[in-house]
């Protein structure tokens, strides 16, 4: 799921750019017309179009259509065309500009902005509203006036609309025509009288007017004018002014007078009377908006003035009197419509991200395509648009009213995990108007929060000699993401306590944090110790913390006192006190200890029974015992006293001791301080010698141990063995001298002599000289060997003589070895 995101998050960064894609096409093209290739035009790689199993499979979406019944996308190859014959005419009516509009989202990665051109082509003809008219002007009109005409309409536009009017079958130059502008462009003719009329000579003309276009073709429309020439009225209404310009503000009221004309004719009676109207010509889009009073000549709004359909409205208006063949006067209102701010602007989603946006997307990830317009112009229609709210988003403006949201600074959804974003388009007109549009944005949670321990340090503790597994406490780490990412693992690190692992102390529950002892505790052996938690998360990559406990062991009185002093066998000691020893005489020192730590060891002596003749008393701290009567002994010579020594823990524990003091007719030794003034003897003294004496005993041992074990060990030596084994010459009687160590001496060989110094033989000594006995013994043997070894020595000639130079290699050794013929043959073997 991760992974889909950021590949999302991956799209939308690139779409940051529009581009803008302008065709044209020509109207009354038949469906199916390919206007233009989006994939191409837009330059969109190739490799996400039309590849097969490469790359990114092509996509095209429409976001927006002007005219989806007339033109469209394929969504696979980017193709635009269109979908039914287009008719620029009626599409566009009399607009000169006529455009399509279209917004395609291509492969998730662009915005193309398309517009499309409607080509005109001249296939209009220009037409009249009629075949022909008919127009009644006095023979007493004079040369110059004027009889504006009925103009006619092409729907095609530029070029190939309407270009000029002609007119033709004036077989006496009576006539002219004159064609002139209005303010909108279009062109209207106006027939002037050339030459003076006369009824009598003629009484009828007709002329044919023609409308040409301007296309490469020219199309034409023609109507027939029948021009009746009448009896005369001599005078003809006249207007103060042939032209008027007047301004309106868009949406007036209907009835609001919007000018009110005046036109006099000098003729008296019927002749002189003026009525007011619109032209014949006038279009019936005039004649809804206006009207006019026929009397008075005052026009008045009746519709609805809208500055966006038209800016500009032209009235012909025309006054003619009651006489006969009235002449009529005309003139022309220019009405120009003031825009007024009547246009709330339009706030419209092009484009919104499906689904939640990860709290890690960096600043300027794109959220939204915004498009905002307004319909008003000018100041009216000019646009201010934000977010509103203090919210982690803006808007940046692209161009042609698009704006993109995109985020602002770094997302936490730990703060907050949805946000309503609201944009609001305001106008620059007066009053100003606004508009606000809004859409929900989730926040897609991510692991980037570390858990956090509630402490830094947890101090717990416990009694001593607790249960193995009983719990001490808990830590607590919190983690604000959510799923696992928020889902937090408790664990110790590993370290010692004491020089053994910390596991084989406490352990700690995963899940929840609980430590549990999985050991039970001894105040005496470690008062407190210290471990780390770790908490980490399941989020990917893990985050994770840790945090100190420490245990402290709670000292529980668990320790009874032991009585060290006096030395008790069965609790009984059995104390000789001489006699007349007085008050105050030291008879013992009870001494106790106890491991037990602050007021569970702190100790008290007293005399629990034996004392009702309060003959002895003890001090309660130092557990002396002294004489409290000075005839202790007349009152009873055997006292049998039970010492009580408390703690003062919870519970108190207690031992005793049973002191017989007896009495005796010796007297205190010499120097023992006996009296309570001068009594400063610490028992703990012989302990201190006892020990010391122990250790010097020890200390010696190991040393007669260690160089015994030097002598022993001698160094490693290679050598050959010649023994001489001497025997009483009476050997068969069956005593045989014992070889010790002093009838063994070592000599160099001969034959080795020459070749090394360290092979050596052994022969008698001059103790054994009578009848010596040679074995050679061939195999080289450590000196160092053990004395369970079995050496085998071999007899050989006994003709050897020790050489004279050797004779100093035993001091025993002064005479010659003389050499014998006896040679046994036998093995003997000795033990070493």
């Amino acid at each position: 799921m991760h992974l889909s995101i950021f590949f999302f998050l991956l799209l939308w960064a690139q779409a940051l750019t529009l581009k803008n894609l302008n065709y044209s096409v020509p109207e009354e093209q038949g469906p199916g017309t390919v206007i233009g290739n989006i994939a191409k035009d837009a330059r969109l790689g190739l490799e996400q179009i039309g590849q097969g199993g490469q790359g990114k499979k092509a996509n095209f979406r429409v976001l927006e259509n002007s005219a989806p019944h007339l033109i469209d996308v394929d969504p696979q190859s980017g193709l635009l065309y269109t979908k039914q014959r287009i008719d620029r005419e009626t599409l566009c009516k009399r607009n000169p500009k006529c455009q399509l509009s279209m917004e395609v989202f291509a492969n998730d990665k662009e915005i193309c902005m398309i517009k499309i051109d409607i080509q005109d082509i001249n296939d209009n003809s220009p037409v009249f509203p009629s075949d022909q008219i008919d127009i009644d002007i006095s023979e007493n009109a004079l040369p110059g006036t004027r009889f504006p005409l009925t103009s006619a309409h092409d729907p095609d536009a530029g070029e190939n609309g309407l270009k000029t009017y002609q007119i033709t079958r004036d077989d006496y130059n009576l006539f002219s025509l004159e064609v002139k502008s209005r303010g909108d462009g279009t062109k209207f003719p106006e027939l002037v009288i050339q030459r003076p009329l006369d009824r009598e000579e003629r009484s009828h003309h007709t002329l044919i007017l023609s409308a040409t276009d301007g296309g490469e073709y020219p199309r034409s429309g023609t109507l027939q004018i029948n021009v009746k020439v009448i009896d005369s009225n001599d005078n003809s209404p006249v207007f103060d002014q042939s032209s008027y310009v007047v301004e309106i503000p868009e949406n007036s009221p209907p009835g609001k007078v919007l000018i009110d004309l005046n036109a006099t004719d000098p003729d008296e009676g019927n002749n002189g009377q003026v009525v007011y109207s619109f032209s014949g010509y006038a279009p019936e889009r005039i004649r809804e908006l206006f009207s006019i009073d026929s009397r008075t000549g005052v026009i008045k709004i009746q519709g609805e003035i809208d500055y966006e359909e038209s800016s500009v409205i032209e009235i012909d208006v025309q006054a003619k009197d009651l006489g006969p063949n009235p002449i009529p006067g005309h003139c022309k209102v220019t009405v120009k419509v003031l825009d007024r701010n009547d246009n709330w602007p339009s706030i419209g989603f092009v484009s919104v991200r499906q689904g939640a946006i990860s709290e890690a997307a960096p600043p300027g990830t794109v959220i939204a395509l915004v498009r905002v317009t307004d319909k008003d112009s000018g100041r009216n229609g000019q646009l201010q648009c934000r977010v509103l709210g203090n919210v982690p988003f803006k808007l940046e403006e692209n161009y042609d009213n698009f704006y993109t949201v995109v985020t602002d600074r770094p997302l936490d959804r730990e703060v907050q995990d949805e946000y309503n974003v609201t944009i609001v388009a305001k106008d620059n007109g007066i009053p100003p108007l606004n508009s606000t549009k809004s859409f929900t944005v989730k926040i897609l949670d991510e692991n980037d929060n570390v858990p956090r321990f509630t402490k830094s340090v947890y101090l717990l503790q416990i009694p001593e000699n607790n249960i193995p597994g009983e719990y001490l406490g808990s830590v607590l780490a919190h983690d604000p993401d959510l799923g696992q990412n928020g889902t937090v693992y408790y664990s110790i690190i590993n370290s010692n306590v004491s020089g053994g692992d910390v596991n084989t102390y406490v352990n700690v529950n995963a899940a929840n944090g609980a430590i549990y002892a999985v050991r039970s505790f001894n105040y005496e052996q470690i008062k407190y110790f210290d471990f780390k938690v770790l908490a980490k998360d399941a989020g990917s990559p893990h985050l994770e913390s840790n945090a100190t406990v420490r245990i402290s062991v709670l000292d529980v009185n668990d320790n009874i006192p032991v009585i060290v002093l006096p030395l008790l066998q069965n609790d009984t000691a059995e104390i000789h006190v001489p006699r007349n020893v007085g008050v105050g005489y030291i008879v013992t020192t009870v001494r106790a200890v106890d491991n037990d730590y602050g007021e569970s060891g702190r100790l008290t002596y007293e005399i629990s029974d034996g004392n009702e003749e309060h003959l002895f008393e003890i001090d309660p701290v130092t557990g002396e015992v002294r004489t409290a009567h000075p005839f202790w002994d007349d009152v009873s010579p055997i006292v049998e006293l039970i010492i009580r020594v408390s703690d003062h823990g919870k519970p108190t524990l207690t031992a005793a001791a049973r002191l017989i003091i007896k009495a005796s007719n010796g007297r205190p030794p010499d120097g023992l301080p006996h009296m309570k003034d001068n009594q400063n003897w610490d028992m703990s003294l012989p302990l201190i010698v006892t020990l010391s004496i122990i250790s010097i005993m020890l200390l010696a041992a190991m040393v007669t141990i260690a160089i015994k074990c030097k002598r022993e060990n001698k160094e490693i030596r290679t050598y050959n063995c010649r023994i001489a084994e001497y025997s009483h010459p009476q050997l068969g009687k069956g005593k045989k001298k014992k070889i010790n160590k002093n009838d063994i001496m070592l000599v160099q060989s001969e034959v080795e002599e020459r070749d090394a110094m360290n092979v050596m033989n052994v022969v008698s000594s001059p103790s054994l000289a009578t009848s010596p006995m040679y074995f050679d013994y061939q195999t080289r043997l450590p000196l160092s060997s053990p004395r369970s070894e079995v050496m085998y020595l071999k007899p050989t000639a006994n003709n050897l003589s020790v050489p004279q130079s050797h004779v100093g290699c035993h001091t025993s050794f002064t005479g010659p070895v003389t050499s014998t013929t006896d040679t046994p043959t036998n093995r003997m073997s000795i033990i070493q």
